[in-house]
C-alpha cells in the first residue's frame, strides 16, 4: 500500500509538471533540428553541423573488403550472391530506403540557418561551399538511382506543400548540382590553405568533373530511349566535363605516385595508411585505431577469397606488354597457369590479382605467408568464387590483418588518375581528341607501368573490342579506364551511363578455365558440386542460379522504382519507365 501511495504521488507529480510545461513545449524545435537561438552563431557551428555530412562519402566501413568490393555490383567481380539489378530480379518494394532525403533535408536546413552566422567571412563562406558540395554529392546518388527527383532548396517540413509537387525534370536537377558545385568552388578554400580532411576546391572540381562525364554519356548514349533527355545529346556536360578536369591538370598540383618500380607501384599506391603526401591524391579519409576509426579490409584482402573473385572478362581486358590485344599478340602465352595468363601483360594485372608467391602476410618484416593457389575450396567468407582472387588493395603486414578492427590503411575517395581519364574520355566523345591529349593523360598512366602508349593513328585493332560499333579510340579509352579504375567501385556507373546492357544481358559472367590448367588436380573438390564450370572447363559460379545469364531489362533497369508507399502519398511522382 505504501507503494502505491508513493506510485500515485509521482503520478500526480508528473502530470502537474507535465500540464505546467505543455505550452513551452508545443514551442520547442524538431527534435532532428537546433535551435537558432542557441545555435548558428559562429564559424564552429557551421563546422560541427557540417562534419555530419561526411559520412557520404564512399570508403572502407564494416566487415568486408571496402572500397575493393564496390566492383561487386559489374562485370567486373563474381560475388557470392549475384547483383539482383544485373539479373533483373529488382523489385518494386512498399518503402524502400533508397527514397531518403533526410540527408538533403539536413544540408538545405545548415545553409538556411548559416544566414545568421556572424564571424570570420571567409571561415563562412568556407563552410557554406561545403554545404553545397554536399548537397550536390546528395543529389547526384539520387538522380543516379532516379532520374528525375524532387529538387528543393529548402528544408521542408510534414506541412509543406512541396512535398506534392511532382518529379523535377533530370536535366533541370543536373543543372542545379552543377550550380551547387559552381559555388562550392567559388567558396571552398584552395587545397593549399584547407584544413585537412575537409573539402577544398579541388575536391568540388573532382566531383564536377565526374558529374558532367557521367551525364553527358548518360546522355548520348541514352538518346532516343525512355531515359534519355529530351533536345540533349550530353555535349554540354561533355564540354564541361574537360573543362573542369583540364583545370585540375593545368593548376599542377597532382602527378601520378610513382616508385619507380614497375612491378609494386600500382599495388603500393591503395595500401598506405598515410597519404598525406602522396602527389596523386586528391581526398582520402584517415583511419586511426586509437580514434576507433577502423576498418576490416585486410581481414579478408589478402587473407582470403571474401567469397568474390575477378571476372575473366575483366583478367581478359588487360594488353600485352606490346600493347596488343590477347586476342592478336603473340606474347599471349594461353591460359594453363596463373602465371601464363599475366606473364608479359599490362603490370596492372599481376598487382590487382593474386599469384602463386605473392606477399600475403609479413610480419615483422619477414614475409611469413605466401599465396599458393585461389581458395576455391573453401566456403563462405573464406571463399575465392572464379579463380582470380582479389591482390588490390590488401595489405600484407600483419599488424593490418591480426585482429578484427585493426586496418587503417588510407580509403582513397578521389585520384588525380581519374581525372586524367575524365578529360580522354570527354574529349573522345566529342571527337576533339589529340595526341597531346593523350600524351597528357592516358600514356602517363601507361608510363607508370611501362606500357606503350595509345598512338591515335595507330590503334591494334581487337577482334574483341567490347564496344565494336564505336570508335577505336573510344574502345581503348574505356579499357583505360576499366584497368585503372578496377575495382575502385565506378565500374557498374560506367556500364549504365554507356547503356552497355549488350556485354552482361543472357550472359554469365566466367572465371578461370580450371580444366585443363594446372589447377585441376591441386584440389579436392567435386566439379558440379563443389565448383561449378561451363562446358568448355571455365569457372562458371553462376551456372544453376542463371541458368540463362543476367536477365537486366533495358527498358525498365537503368533506373529503380518509386516505392508504391511514396506514390500513394503523392500520385504526382509518377512511376520510373517500365516498372507501371
Amino acid at each position: 500500500m505504501k507503494k502505491l501511495r508513493i506510485y500515485i504521488g509521482l503520478a500526480i507529480a508528473f502530470m502537474a509538471v507535465l500540464s505546467a510545461c505543455t505550452e513551452d513545449y508545443l514551442d520547442r524545435y524538431p527534435l532532428d533540428e537546433i535551435a537558432p537561438q542557441t545555435f548558428w552563431k559562429t564559424p564552429n557551428d557551421l563546422k560541427l553541423y557540417a562534419n555530419s555530412f561526411y559520412g557520404a562519402f564512399p570508403v572502407h566501413s564494416g566487415w568486408s573488403g571496402g572500397v575493393f568490393w564496390f566492383d561487386n555490383n559489374s562485370d567486373n567481380m563474381i560475388p557470392g550472391t549475384y547483383n539482383s539489378r544485373l539479373a533483373g530480379n529488382w523489385n518494386i518494394s512498399t518503402s524502400d530506403d533508397d527514397w531518403k532525403w533526410g540527408d538533403i533535408r539536413s544540408v538545405n536546413y545548415y545553409l538556411t540557418s548559416a544566414a545568421t552566422v556572424e564571424g570570420d567571412q571567409t571561415l563562412i563562406d568556407n563552410y557554406v561551399g561545403e554545404g553545397h558540395f554536399f548537397r550536390a554529392l546528395l543529389y547526384f546518388k539520387m538522380v543516379k538511382k532516379f532520374g528525375d527527383v524532387p529538387f528543393d532548396s529548402k528544408a521542408l517540413s510534414t506541412d509543406s506543400e512541396e512535398l506534392y509537387d511532382a518529379r523535377t525534370p533530370r536535366k533541370a536537377v543536373v543543372d542545379s548540382i552543377i550550380a551547387d558545385l559552381d559555388v562550392a568552388i567559388a567558396k571552398l578554400p584552395a587545397v593549399d590553405k584547407a584544413e585537412a580532411f575537409r573539402v577544398n576546391k579541388d575536391v568540388a572540381l573532382a566531383l564536377k568533373a565526374r558529374i558532367c562525364l557521367f551525364e553527358g554519356t548518360w546522355e548520348k548514349y541514352h538518346a532516343g530511349t525512355d531515359y534519355g533527355v529530351s533536345g540533349s545529346d550530353g555535349t554540354n556536360y561533355l564540354e564541361l566535363a574537360a573543362e573542369t578536369a583540364k583545370k585540375i591538370i593545368d593548376d599542377g598540383h597532382y602527378s601520378l605516385y610513382n616508385t619507380g618500380n614497375v612491378d609494386d607501384t600500382y599495388y603500393t599506391l591503395f595500401n598506405q595508411v598515410d597519404l598525406s603526401g602522396n602527389s596523386e591524391v586528391i581526398f582520402w579519409k584517415k583511419y586511426d585505431v586509437d580514434l576507433g576509426v577502423t576498418h576490416n579490409v585486410h581481414r579478408y584482402i589478402p587473407r582470403i577469397g571474401g567469397n568474390t573473385g575477378l571476372s575473366k572478362s575483366l583478367v581478359d581486358s588487360y594488353l600485352d606488354t606490346d600493347g596488343q590485344p590477347i586476342a592478336s599478340s603473340s606474347l599471349y602465352q594461353g591460359e594453363g597457369s596463373l602465371e601464363d595468363i599475366t606473364a608479359d601483360r599490362d603490370p596492372r594485372l599481376s598487382q590487382t590479382l593474386y599469384l602463386p608467391g605473392a606477399a600475403k602476410e609479413i610480419k615483422n618484416g619477414e614475409l611469413t605467408v605466401v599465396f599458393e593457389k585461389p581458395d576455391l575450396e573453401k566456403t563462405g567468407s573464406a571463399r575465392n568464387t572464379s579463380g582470380f582472387q582479389l591482390r588490390k588493395g590488401g595489405s600484407p603486414d600483419y599488424e593490418q590483418q591480426k585482429a578484427g578492427g585493426v586496418g587503417t590503411t588510407a580509403s582513397i575517395i578521389y585520384r588525380y588518375a581519374e581525372i586524367l581519364l575524365i578529360y580522354a574520355e570527354a574529349k573522345a566523345e566529342l571527337g576533339t581528341l589529340t595526341q597531346a591529349d593523350l600524351d597528357m593523360t592516358v600514356n602517363l598512366l601507361r608510363d607508370r607501368v611501362n606500357m606503350p602508349h595509345l598512338q591515335l593513328d595507330n590503334i591494334a585493332n581487337d577482334s574483341n573490342w567490347q564496344f565494336p560499333s564505336l570508335s577505336p579510340i573510344i574502345n581503348e579509352i574505356r579499357r583505360e579506364r576499366r584497368v585503372e579504375l578496377a575495382c575502385e567501385g565506378f565500374r557498374f556507373d560506367d556500364l549504365m551511363r554507356w547503356r552497355a546492357h549488350d556485354l552482361f544481358v543472357g550472359k554469365r559472367l566466367k572465371g578461370f578455365k580450371f580444366i585443363g590448367s594446372n589447377l585441376e588436380n591441386e584440389y579436392d573438390i567435386v566439379i558440379g558440386e563443389t565448383l561449378l564450370v561451363d562446358g568448355d572447363g571455365y569457372i562458371d559460379p553462376y551456372l544453376k542460379v542463371l541458368p540463362s545469364g543476367y536477365q537486366f531489362k533495358p527498358g525498365r533497369d537503368y533506373l529503380i522504382p518509386i516505392p508504391t508507399n511514396e506514390l500513394t502519398l503523392n500520385p504526382e511522382l509518377g512511376q520510373n519507365p517500365g516498372w507501371e
